[in-house]
Formats: structure tokens, sequence, C-alpha cells
């Protein structure tokens, strides 16, 4: 049973970084790339490393994908926006998406 559910949300976290590919390559502004790029990372890496845990089960690798998990899950958002923050504080124009 547990063989399965980590097949699937396996599955599930390389659907949701392959879906964010594709939203990559849909945007064309820069900030609408970093917000699909945060996205990939915290649904993609987080269902991947949740997958992870279950197939490692019980035991000290568990422990340490979760801490890695945690680390990744707060310092993702403040990166991000650091990456914002400077490319808007630097001059960086807001474009809009031309359809």
């Amino acid at each position: 049973m547990i063989e399965i559910l980590y097949k699937l949300v396996m599955i599930i976290g390389f659907s949701f970084i392959f879906l964010g590919i594709i939203g990559l390559f849909r945007f064309k502004n820069f900030y609408s790339r970093i917000l699909i790029t945060s996205k990939i990372e915290i649904l993609g890496f987080l269902t991947l490393m949740i997958g992870l845990m279950l197939y490692t089960g019980l035991s000290t690798s568990t422990l340490k994908i979760f801490i890695i998990t945690v680390l990744v899950i707060i310092t993702n958002p403040l990166s991000t926006h650091a990456i914002a923050r400077s490319a808007y504080k630097s001059g960086h124009p807001i474009k809009k998406e031309n359809h």
C-alpha cells in the first residue's frame, strides 16, 4: 500500500514540475516567471520529498529529508522575494503580458 502511495505522490510531484516548466515557457515577464519558479520549487519539491519520506519509511534518512524540506520551505520564499525586490529596486520594468 505504501509503495503505491509513494509512487502516486512522486508522479504528482513530477507533474507539478512539468506543468511549471510549461508555465515558464508560456510567460515572458520576469515577475511572472519568478512566481512560477517559486511554485515549481514549493509544490514539486514538497511532494517529491513527501514521496521520498514515504519510500524510506521511519528512519534517520526520513529525518534528514524532513530537515532539508523544512529548510527549503523557509528559504524559498525569502530568496524569491529578495530576487524580485532587487530586480524591482534596480529598475527592471514591469511589462504587461502580450497575448
